[in-house]
């Protein structure tokens, strides 16, 4: 019996070791999902959307009367709501038969015709609605829609059939077969989607027409899609509930260094003369850009074209023979930048963006592609083309790192003559500007704000920066309330030993500075962006503060690599996307230098794609510094990935690199806990990685956990949340914070998103 009771008190014991982690906790951080968050904060941003030049402009946001629709008028600088919302929503259920509430009004694909008049769709309908009248009128809207592949003059339709190329005079009705060299798999006036799923083993690619008329209707460019010896991935669905058996499904796309791809070849037609020129020396796979778009007087194209590697790029220009003109061209040893700075000039000149001296900066050439000046210049980043009034000859650019003493990121609008001087700041404030310039370039519209600081909304003058007006400020008023706390940045030294980098830190609204806690890093390494949020939007409808109102302290970290701070800076992901999380670990220890509240024996780290890539290798490279990761959709190995981005940062051909970074090779240094998570109907980044992986930890003999979403593509575990979401809080709350998870509970707020 002594024994028996003895028992009895062991098991009491070890079943209490763990806290019950409290429900209220949960239903915290799930007022922080995003699409509470979007109903909680009022006039969080204005996007506007400009009417007649820069005179007038509308924008949404949401009030606490619900969503507004405003009127600004920029010469009287007034903001008003645009109409009333009730009297619309009145109308609507009148016309619908369904309760239509002024603080939702369904107004999707809103256009405004001028200041009177509106149109949206709704209910598979085109409604419009008369403001002065008062007047609601709708059409079916299947009558109101544009026959597809219609030449600019109406009088020819481009169609498809049995893989080739038609057209059709829809004056006449006659039809000419414009292609014949057309079949299954070498496919004309097509194109390639990037999430295109093949049913079955047999089944048929969804048909995508494209088709590009030239100005004066003569004219088409288009696609050979050739898909001889391209290689497919799959996918199973097992999520039919009426099915036994699950739904094959595959797609086409190309990984890292194969040579089995889809091929896009460039052809154009002379509609009238019935000639094809197959512009076959312009073929490329399916995962290197080429923007080829016809010129105004319909006898060249331009575009840029990317050679596979993305070590050089050419800006072309084709002419109707097929032959084509370089007019300019970039290298580097490294990898261009992808997202190249572009305008084109109504007489044929061009501004183009380029890293060639350490920084993208913007070049002026002539339309025969002689370079006639830099346009920018110095230490820093421009980021982008806000607009070019040619009759003025101006130039207004958005960059970073120009302002000294502040955080390198954060982004200005500046001006500049077409002649290289009179450059001019037009956004004082030491914050990040995002911008809308009017179309007639005299103002423009500015929401400036830090992580730390709600949005401020403004125009301004183009002549000076000068406020014109306070449109409106984000109303944080309810977030208050909760006692929410802004997040703090901080800088640290990075893995190189003297370039300072940028980080943030977010605490719990009920933050005790005289407790310890634990830490969760958020990663998404880049290296074609820089994650840590710069604006207040970016930072509050995310998921950190959420995994904070947990209990921890979540932090965020733009390392070497990463982009936004010069080429030399960016270079440092380069054949080494592995070692991303380096500087991560280094800032972490570095702010437990600084704060004392933080447990730095505790240590998480989670991400999402190539997060997820980041959150697992971070375990195999710092075992001893993350003790628990969630890694969701993980692309756990770059030979198995989407090809452009690792053959851009990676290196192509494929080398050693990929092999000696691969989180399958590295499976046997697991120490800690990790969960790793995919969607089985993942188009972008294939589950097979994730299996992959799984199977080298098995065969390593390491203990982790899996997760699969059987109906899941790619966008899982997102800010507004779902059922993943909850997972990965309960992963961290077991085996960081040490607390028993409640069990088989969602609060409402999360409930409502799960699918």
């Amino acid at each position: 019996m002594k024994a028996l009771i003895t028992l009895f008190f062991i098991v009491i014991s070890f079943s209490s070791s763990f806290a019950q982690f409290p429900k209220e906790r949960y239903e915290q951080a799930a007022y922080y999902l995003t699409n509470n968050l979007e109903k909680e904060i009022y006039h969080l941003e204005v996007s506007p959307n400009w009417i007649k030049g820069g005179t007038l402009f509308w924008h949404v946001s949401q009030t606490e009367n619900g969503k507004r629709y405003f009127l600004s008028d920029t010469k009287r600088q007034t903001t008003q709501e645009f109409f009333d919302h009730q009297k619309l929503a009145a109308l609507l259920t009148k016309q619908s038969g369904e309760n239509v509430s002024s603080a939702k009004l369904p107004l999707d694909k809103m256009k405004v015709k001028d200041n009177d008049l509106i149109e949206f769709e709704w209910r598979n309908m085109s409604w419009k609605y008369h403001i002065a009248k008062n007047e609601l009128t709708f059409i079916p809207k299947d009558n109101i829609e544009s026959v597809p592949g219609v030449s600019p003059d109406g009088q020819w339709r481009a169609f498809t059939k049995e893989h080739n190329l038609y057209v059709e005079n829809l004056i006449s009705g006659d039809v000419n077969q414009l292609s014949f060299a057309g079949k299954k798999d070498f496919e004309y006036a097509s194109s390639f989607g990037w999430s295109d799923l093949i049913k079955g083993e047999g089944g048929v690619r969804p048909e995508m027409l494209y088709v590009s008329w030239s100005p004066d209707s003569k004219k088409i460019l288009t696609n050979v899609i050739d898909l001889r010896i391209a290689e497919k991935m799959y996918l199973l669905d097992f999520s039919q509930d009426d099915k036994f058996r699950p739904d094959l499904y595959a797609y086409y796309r190309g990984s890292p260094g194969d040579t089995t791809v889809v091929q896009v070849i460039p052809v154009l037609f002379d509609v009238e003369h019935k000639k094809e020129v197959l512009l076959t020396s312009l073929k490329r796979p399916h995962f290197m850009s080429m923007n080829l778009s016809w010129q105004k007087d319909s006898k060249s194209l331009r575009g840029m074209y990317f050679e596979r590697g993305f070590k050089k790029v050419h800006f072309l220009e084709v002419g109707l023979d097929g032959t084509f003109k370089d007019l300019f061209s970039d290298e580097e040893d490294t990898f261009v930048n992808r997202d190249m700075l572009f305008y084109q000039f109504q007489n044929g000149d061009f501004i183009v963006s380029s890293e060639k001296s350490g920084w993208n900066h913007l070049y002026h050439y002539d339309k025969n592609g002689r370079l006639i000046r830099q346009l920018t210049n110095g230490d820093f980043v421009v980021s982008k083309i806000a607009g070019v009034q040619e009759e003025n000859q101006l130039l207004f650019f958005e960059a970073s790192g120009k302002e000294n003493s502040r955080n390198p990121y954060f982004n200005h609008l500046y001006k500049v003559k077409l002649d290289g001087t009179g450059l001019a700041l037009l956004t004082q404030e030491d914050a990040y500007h995002e911008i809308s310039l009017a179309p007639d370039f005299s103002v423009f519209v500015d929401n400036y704000s830090k992580p730390n600081m709600s949005t401020i909304s403004v125009l301004r003058s183009t002549k000076d920066g000068e406020i014109l007006q306070e449109i409106s400020k984000a109303d944080i008023s309810n977030l208050k309330k909760r006692n929410y706390k802004f997040p703090d940045p901080f800088t640290a030294i990075a893995k190189d030993g003297k370039t300072e980098i940028h980080g943030l830190y977010f605490i719990p609204s009920d933050f005790d500075p005289n407790q310890k806690y634990p830490v969760i890093d958020y990663t998404y390494t880049g290296p074609h962006t820089a994650t840590t949020p710069k604006t207040f939007k970016s930072s509050i409808l995310n998921h950190p503060q959420q995994m904070a109102e947990l209990g921890f302290v979540v932090v965020m970290v733009d390392g070497l690599g990463t982009a936004g701070r010069g080429k030399v800076f960016h270079n440092h992901s380069y054949r080494n996307l592995g070692d991303g999380t380096t500087d991560h670990v280094l800032a972490i220890k570095q702010l437990a230098e600084k704060v004392n509240f933080i447990d730095i024996n505790k240590v998480g780290i989670y991400g999402h794609s190539a997060g997820g890539y980041d959150a697992a290798r971070a375990m195999l490279l710092h075992p001893e510094f993350y003790k628990v990761a969630v890694s969701s959709a993980g692309d756990h190995d770059h030979r198995m990935e989407k090809a452009w981005w690792p053959e851009m940062f990676m290196g192509y051909p494929v080398e050693d690199f990929y092999h000696e970074q691969s989180n399958v090779t590295n499976a046997h240094k697991l120490q800690g806990k990790l969960l790793i998570a995919h969607g089985a109907m993942d188009e972008n980044v294939n589950p097979s990685a994730s299996y992959k992986f799984a199977e080298a930890l098995i065969k390593a003999g390491k203990d982790f956990d899996f997760f699969i979403w059987p109906s899941r593509n790619h966008n899982f575990g997102r800010a507004y949340g779902d059922y993943f979401t909850k997972k990965r809080w309960d992963y961290f709350i077991e085996h960081l914070m040490e607390e028993e998870p409640l069990r088989n509970y969602q609060p409402e707020a999360l409930s409502k998103t799960n699918l």
